[in-house]
């Protein structure tokens, strides 16, 4: 066992510096949901990448889905509207791309979460009340209801991904 796994979860190391106390807990749970993305063995399951079991969404997918989930989030916390590039990765999400690899999407979640991390350092928590609108619909709702979504909805997207990580080893030690 190395010492990175020794170490303590991450709402267990102490308030993240710069972020406002109130979004402590959102910082804390998208950094985790990075560091245990961030441990997925590549070797192990790039090849996988794309498959599907049982018509489950695939690892691809979630690691798409959990990096566009905190970007898109973020945006509409900051009250702003999706941009084209937004949009277009959005429609890409879960489509084979055989020229990304594993560590390709790790690497995308860890910028979009550093970056995530980045922004909240900027949230004024007195604006954490504000009406706030979620896509085209414009939805209403508020900044920090967005900002908790944001972790809420990686954690799931984590958790939905282990999942399909078990399911895949057992099915490659049966086959």
């Amino acid at each position: 066992m190395d010492a990175e796994e020794k170490q303590p979860e991450v709402w267990m190391r102490g308030p993240i510096p710069q972020v406002p106390t109130l979004l402590q807990p959102v910082a804390h749970a998208i950094l985790q949901v990075n560091e245990d993305i961030q441990k997925i063995d590549s070797d192990k399951y790039d090849k996988q990448l794309w498959i599907k079991p049982y018509g489950m969404a695939s690892i691809g997918f979630h690691l798409q889905h959990i990096a566009g989930v905190i970007d898109r989030l973020m945006t509409y916390s900051r009250g702003e509207t999706l941009n084209e590039n937004q949009f277009d990765a959005l429609s890409q999400e879960g489509q084979r791309n055989d020229d990304l690899c594993l560590e390709d999407l790790k690497a995308n979640v860890e910028r979009t979460v550093e970056d995530f991390i980045e922004s909240l350092k900027n949230v004024n928590p007195d604006s954490l009340g504000e009406e706030r609108f979620l896509g085209r619909k414009r939805i209403p709702t508020t900044q920090i209801g967005l900002l908790f979504h944001a972790a809420e909805h990686a954690q799931r997207h984590y958790g939905q991904l282990l999942v399909t990580l078990n399911l895949l080893q057992h099915l490659d030690q049966t086959a």
